[in-house]
């Protein structure tokens, strides 16, 4: 590429700057004083503010012990409300159909739990073909502790129509099915499901439709209580910036909260909170999503959720995702001029994508394509075995100067000649 092109990348960022100062970025070496970080779909970066506010934390501990539950600033009996309306607002939902808790995968567990009720007939789980495969590993699990065998309960779809495979599966063998999960944004391609279609279909089939939002809270706008989803979950490690292993989130539609019918875990922050500290033996569950909870939350890992939720409060999430199209426009055009080296796997229309872009390389090379662009030019993206490579330009942090690095990196390593 000619420096007319890196010109033009410094020239978007002086027009669509984003939010880059916000957040600390990992130094880059070389010609750079940062990396380009294009990872944000497997770990988000730390906001600046976030060790200010956990250390306060940590402070009314020194300072507190005990009566912190109480007499924190913000009292940490009650902390995780302070999560509900911002995760409510983010995902579309009414702050009783939302609780932050757990890591994603439990938050599965307890909700299929509630939701995932086979019988003989209609037994089936949908899922991708390419679904994460921690999630592959909790449906088969689920199917087979209520006596399936997990290879023929659980269906995988997959082809380049995923959108039209799910309906159409649903419109010829609907009957069968329990349970659809699928991912809001598939994790391996970046393609964005058309979920209110999905859900509906999965509707009018007579199966509970949920969703695993990995990798859609916080990349695309979301609205599940319209929708009419039944439940979903998501981690916030990702485009929501909480730190590795942060607490997760899930949601459940306000017309299952309160049916005493539905089985469900239980322990003690799923209790009423007003008689929790009557200790009686009988829970008394709250008709709202904290219901679900089972285990007191952990202050010192939602303080950098809430640092992270107040930040999309701030800037929103429609703002967020017009700047996701216009970098990933621009990234997608640039790669583009790698040439057959590269072929892109993700949806080129962008309403059917989120703020990545996976590209399929030759052979089981994706691997060390990842390395070399980190350790020889600064650029960190991830690769998933065996041939692919994922570029997330994150619009909170990212930079079209980033997407300049990052396809000018990717035709060196991969000998194209630019």
């Amino acid at each position: 590429m000619t420096p007319a092109d890196e010109h033009e990348a410094l020239r978007r960022d002086e027009a669509d700057p984003g939010h880059r100062d916000l957040f600390h970025v990992p130094p880059g070496g070389g010609a750079y004083a940062a990396c380009a970080y294009l990872a944000g779909n497997s770990l988000g970066l730390q906001p600046k503010s976030t060790a200010d506010e956990l250390v306060a934390e940590l402070a009314a501990w020194q300072h507190l012990g005990v009566e912190g539950h109480f007499e924190a600033d913000r009292p940490w009996f009650s902390y995780h409300e302070l999560l509900t309306a911002p995760a409510a607002r983010l995902v579309g939902a009414l702050p009783v159909e939302v609780v932050a808790m757990n890591s994603l995968t439990v938050n599965l567990h307890l909700l299929m739990v509630s939701f995932y009720r086979p019988t003989a007939i209609r037994h089936t789980i949908l899922v991708e073909d390419t679904t994460f495969p921690s999630d592959s590993y909790a449906v088969r699990s689920q199917a087979a502790f209520h006596g399936f065998d997990p290879d023929t309960a659980v269906v995988r779809l997959g082809t380049e129509d995923l959108n039209s495979e799910v309906l159409s599966y649903l419109e010829r063998d609907g009957d069968t099915v329990a349970l659809v999960l699928l991912g809001g944004v598939n994790f391996l391609t970046g393609e964005l499901l058309d979920i209110p279609a999905i859900t509906s279909a999965g509707h009018a089939a007579g199966a509970i439709v949920a969703w695993d939002l990995a990798h859609a809270a916080g990349n695309v706008p979301l609205t599940l209580h319209d929708w009419e989803v039944d439940f979903a979950a998501w981690c916030s490690y990702k485009y929501l910036n909480a730190g590795p292993g942060s607490v997760g989130g899930a949601f459940v539609h306000e017309r299952h909260l309160g049916d005493s019918s539905l089985p469900r875990f239980e322990g003690w922050w799923s209790h009423d909170p007003a008689t929790r500290f009557e200790m009686a033996p009988v829970a008394r569950p709250p008709a709202s999503a904290d219901a679900w909870q089972v285990s007191n939350p952990p202050i010192l890992a939602m303080s950098p959720l809430r640092t992270s939720l107040e930040l999309f409060d701030k800037v929103g999430i429609d703002a967020l995702r017009q700047r996701s199209e216009r970098l990933t426009g621009y990234l997608e055009a640039l790669l583009d001029t790698v040439g057959p080296a590269a072929v892109l796997v993700t949806p080129r229309d962008p309403r059917r994508r989120g703020a990545q872009l996976s590209l399929r390389v030759s052979g089981d090379a994706a691997a060390k394509v990842a390395d070399r662009l980190r350790h020889e030019h600064g650029v960190v993206v991830d690769a998933r075995p065996p041939d692919i490579v994922r570029l997330a330009p994150v619009p909170l942090y990212s930079t079209y100067h980033d997407c300049w690095r990052a396809a000018v990196a990717l035709g060196q390593v991969l000998g194209v000649d630019r």
